[in-house]
């Protein structure tokens, strides 16, 4: 555990410092910060092990809901538009769009586990859905597959991921939690919910999941922050 939360601080100091840099693409200071990011991004991903789960905690360990943050960056809390789906899309066989009700018939997986922020924070809670590899399986991925991209209704904010962070077994689209179908404060109608990245990645209000073979950075991660950002 000691050799996590180091490694968590470490992800935090360069986002911050990353952030602090600024854009300037000729500063000494922020071409060294990129050079470490992608040091570390890979360093993460060599870490990365697929059959490696987050231990399930008990009911008892579970964070107060009303004392979990909330956050979206439209300046209101979004809400789901008039005939809410998932669009599966990208490098698939059978690209697809899904209701709520056909993603709930899907086999339901549910999961407690602790969930980490940047910003050094954690909580837990029960979120239930369908893992995105159930949803890769629909679709049929085509072998040129390496990212998987996810897209929101709160102002277009995205993540990409790497395929095998993505298709992990606790890796979910949730639409519940806490043994209730999701709010909007946690991103309602259906959320990106995973026990193996930080929190930023994991993208609330959904509208796509688009596998593709190429990184599409993110709304942070082009800000900035860590990529990989695993815990």
């Amino acid at each position: 555990m000691s050799n996590l939360l180091t490694r968590r601080k470490f992800l935090i100091s360069v986002a911050a410092a990353s952030l602090a840099a600024g854009c300037d693409r000729f500063h000494p200071v922020a071409g060294f910060l990129r050079g470490m990011q992608d040091w570390n991004e890979k360093f993460e991903a060599a870490l990365f092990s697929p059959g490696r789960l987050a231990p399930e905690l008990p009911a008892s360990a579970a964070t107060p809901e009303d004392a979990i943050p909330t956050y979206f960056i439209s300046d209101s809390m979004p809400v789901a538009p008039v005939h809410w789906s998932l669009k599966v899309g990208g490098m698939v066989a059978r690209p697809m769009s899904l209701s709520l009700e056909q993603l709930q018939k899907l086999p339901r997986t549910e999961m407690r586990v602790q969930h980490h922020c940047v910003e050094g924070w954690s909580a837990v809670a029960s979120w239930y859905g369908v893992r995105v590899s159930d949803i890769a399986a629909l679709a049929g991925l085509d072998r040129g597959v390496k990212y998987v991209e996810f897209r929101s209704f709160d102002s277009n904010y995205w993540s990409s991921w790497d395929l095998g962070s993505a298709l992990h077994p606790q890796t979910l689209l949730a639409y519940g939690m806490n043994g209730h179908p999701l709010g909007p404060d946690h991103g309602a109608p259906l959320r990106l919910y995973s026990a193996v990245k930080l929190g930023y990645k994991m993208v609330k209000y959904l509208t796509e999941v688009n596998f593709l073979p190429d990184n599409t950075g993110g709304y942070w991660e082009n800000q900035g922050y860590d990529w990989f950002a695993g815990v």
